[in-house]
């Protein structure tokens, strides 16, 4: 993907704020942070969305939820964190190449409003 921004920062065209990387992912800070610790996890592949996953993606995606606490805890967050995938429009989605926001730190306010 030529115009796809997470693929220019996993391919090192766009610098990014680093914390991990291998051959098959990169995490890097959020530029845009909505809470003290906020980084992001991303596939080096492209992979427009979770709803594009299938089964060949299953060994990628649970390596990069089982190193996703590992990095939190790298970044301080002994307490906990939020993990989100926002998925296609109607989710949130803003740059279309899948990715894991790993939040925490501070308070983080419920995702749902219970009445």
């Amino acid at each position: 993907m030529t115009d796809c921004i997470f693929c220019k920062i996993a391919h090192g065209e766009i610098p990014c704020r680093k914390l991990y990387e291998d051959g098959e992912m990169l995490a890097f800070h959020d530029i845009n942070p909505v809470a003290p610790v906020h980084f992001m996890l991303i596939p080096k592949l492209h992979l427009a969305s979770l709803a594009e996953a299938e089964d060949a993606h299953a060994a990628l995606l649970g390596r990069m939820l089982v190193l996703s606490p590992r990095l939190a805890r790298e970044q301080g967050l002994e307490n906990g964190f939020r993990t989100v995938i926002n998925t296609g429009k109607g989710g949130g989605q803003e740059v279309f190449h899948l990715h894991i926001h790993i939040i925490g730190g501070g308070n983080i306010p419920p995702m749902v409003r219970r009445s």
